[in-house]
């Protein structure tokens, strides 16, 4: 806990009255708002003495003196939240007046941290106080969710949708060329999810030992891990025994699929996308600590996914598929790049150089633009060669959310949390993309039924 400098005496100065709190001797908490000033060149607030002995301030034990502020804002919450808190003594002044000398502050202002991130500075801290209140109670205290949200959290189950999207993407490919097997297809689906989820997990585990997850303290809904090893919810055994599971999980329904299908291709597939996925940030490769994050997310959530989900059906692969994987495998790339924006400073401290930690917001900004317009080139360009169906030009519906994305970046490149609704609609324009090829995909499929 700081000393306590002209800054806080400054402003505390700002507050229109503070509240004086201590303990009476029969151990009871008292408490009296006063009026005061501040000499911050002498280091002391001189304080008026409030009316009535038993709300006396007391000279012969530590008071602390507090000032607060917060504003409400109807149907949304509060915010100007800010506190002071200093601990020292009082003597006696004169005019019956009290003269405290703080040796010890504590505060926050919402103007200069914002809330999320001072909840996340408190976070050591808060298991400082666990750990000593467990050796009081000689039982472990922790943190706990129910084990539903648990389970979301840890394995940040709603961005399936970067596997729904590929996967059922090219189940619609095969099926538009006549190989539809619907068993297979929700065995595939199943099995993706498991893969994915395995990742998000083992991933996490990695970045926290690694002290990534520790050094982002502005984590939002869409970036900076599950924190579950952090907050104390699930210790690194259960984590690595939930992703050992998730893999088994994936692993036997990849096995069950490769000898449903006999195809090698499929297996090779398969094997591509488990390693992709541990490198991610598994030593030694780590490639997300070395700027090739984007590129093997592009790969394992674009050709991989899809191109395994189609050769499943079909047994083989064709040019269809590969051309179809790539505007989803750019789009959830760019999921990624805008996400890893908040966390640079954080992902920096660990010595995660991500495109974003090494370009300056310009070069990322414009980097986006450019890969978001390439994949609705592509599939402009996939209907214009005949490679796609006319009708998955319906994916173009979804492109004006990029200009908004994009003035988003530029106008709050330097402020996390008002990136948010920026992160969520960058996935939106992977997911409006994906559903709107899908949509394509299905006109096909219902004109060749109907031909």
């Amino acid at each position: 806990m700081p000393a306590v400098g002209r800054e806080h005496l400054e402003k505390l100065a700002g507050y229109p009255f503070v509240v004086v709190s201590w303990v009476d001797p029969n151990g009871f908490p008292m408490s009296v708002a006063t009026d005061f000033t501040v000499d911050s060149g002498l280091g002391v607030v001189t304080l008026r003495a409030p009316a009535g002995d038993e709300a006396a301030i007391p000279v012969d034990r530590q008071i602390d003196v507090l000032g607060s502020h917060i504003r409400p804002t109807p149907g949304q919450g509060y915010d100007e939240r800010r506190y002071l808190q200093l601990w020292g003594s009082a003597s006696a002044g004169p005019d019956g007046s009290m003269t405290f000398t703080p040796t010890r502050a504590w505060g926050w202002d919402e103007g200069e941290i914002p809330f999320f991130e001072y909840s996340e500075r408190s976070v050591p801290q808060s298991r400082r106080y666990l750990a000593q209140l467990s050796k009081e109670k000689g039982r472990t205290i922790r943190p706990r969710l129910s084990l539903g949200w648990l389970f979301l959290r840890t394995t940040r189950l709603p961005f399936l949708s970067a596997t729904a999207v590929p996967v059922l993407l090219g189940i619609a490919v095969a099926a538009r060329g006549g190989a539809f097997n619907p068993w297979l297809a929700l065995v595939t689906v199943v099995g993706a999810a498991l893969a994915h989820l395995a990742i998000n997990v083992s991933n996490d585990i990695f970045d926290t030992l690694s002290g990534a997850d520790e050094a982002n303290v502005n984590p939002t809904p869409f970036s900076g891990g599950s924190r579950v090893l952090l907050y104390d919810l699930l210790t690194l055994r259960q984590l690595i025994a939930l992703a050992a599971a998730l893999f088994g999980g994936a692993v036997a329904i990849g096995l069950v699929l490769v000898w449903a299908t006999r195809s090698a291709t499929l297996l090779g597939i398969g094997l591509a996308g488990i390693a992709l996925g541990l490198a991610y940030t598994a030593p030694p490769l780590k490639l997300v600590y070395r700027g090739l994050g984007e590129i093997a997310v592009a790969i394992g959530f674009g050709p991989i996914m899809l191109l395994g989900s189609y050769v499943v059906q079909t047994g083989s692969l064709s040019w269809e598929a590969v051309v179809a994987s790539v505007p989803v495998a750019i789009l959830v790339a760019l999921i990624l790049y805008v996400n890893e924006i908040p966390d640079r400073v954080g992902d920096a401290a660990a010595g995660k150089r991500t495109l974003p930690v090494r370009l300056a917001p310009r070069v990322v900004t414009g980097i986006y633009l450019a890969f978001a317009v390439l994949a609705f080139a592509v599939v402009v360009g996939g209907v214009a060669t005949g490679l796609l169906p006319v009708a998955t030009l319906l994916a173009l519906l979804a492109a004006p959310l990029v200009v908004r994305v994009y003035r988003g970046l530029t106008q709050f490149y330097s402020q996390p949390y008002a990136l948010m609704p920026v992160m969520a609609t960058n996935i939106k324009i992977h997911a409006y993309v994906g559903v709107l090829l899908l949509a394509g995909y299905g006109v096909a499929i219902l004109a060749r039924l109907l031909a």
